[in-house]
């Protein structure tokens, strides 16, 4: 385990802004997260919404860094149709991460652990590696992933 591991973190100020859209394309919405996401959005998501005379539409939502919230406004002005962004700022905390690597009967795959109070509370395999393996060998994606988040923590290398 790294030596910061399961240290506990202080809070952080982040600004979630928002806009509303109806008049994009599905194509169109995915890009401009896309850009988002690529420019240093934290996490950047849509939400289902009915607008006035029962339009459907969607709330944009994009976590960030304080520091870049002006860009990324800027960002959502010129990628979206929107007239106007919204802000808030926010607390948040993030739980301690680190990853590993285990031996599988098929490969390797690397996990995600998340660290509370110093204890490692979840494991999670990484999709890309227990997809590929699953691929390759034929075996139910849950077989692979049930084993790699089996293995102890310990046993990683």
């Amino acid at each position: 385990m790294p030596a910061d591991a399961g240290r506990e973190s202080a809070p952080q100020e982040v600004a979630l802004l928002e806009c509303n859209l109806d008049d994009m394309t599905g194509e169109a919405l995915a890009y401009a997260l896309e850009r988002l996401l690529e420019a240093g959005a934290l996490d950047a998501w849509f939400t289902p919404i009915i607008m006035k005379k029962g339009r459907p539409a969607v709330t944009l939502s994009v976590l960030c860094r304080t520091q870049d919230a002006p860009m990324l406004r800027c960002l959502i002005l010129r990628e979206t149709s929107t007239l106007g962004v919204r802000w808030r700022l926010m607390q948040r905390e993030v739980a301690e991460r680190s990853t590993d690597r285990v031996d599988t009967p098929w490969g390797p795959v690397r996990r995600k652990l998340k660290h509370v109070g110093g204890q490692v509370v979840s494991v999670k395999p990484e999709y890309e590696d227990c997809a590929r393996l699953a691929r390759e060998f034929d075996v139910p994606l849950q077989d692979v992933i049930d084993h790699a988040r089996a293995v102890p923590i310990d046993a990683a290398t």
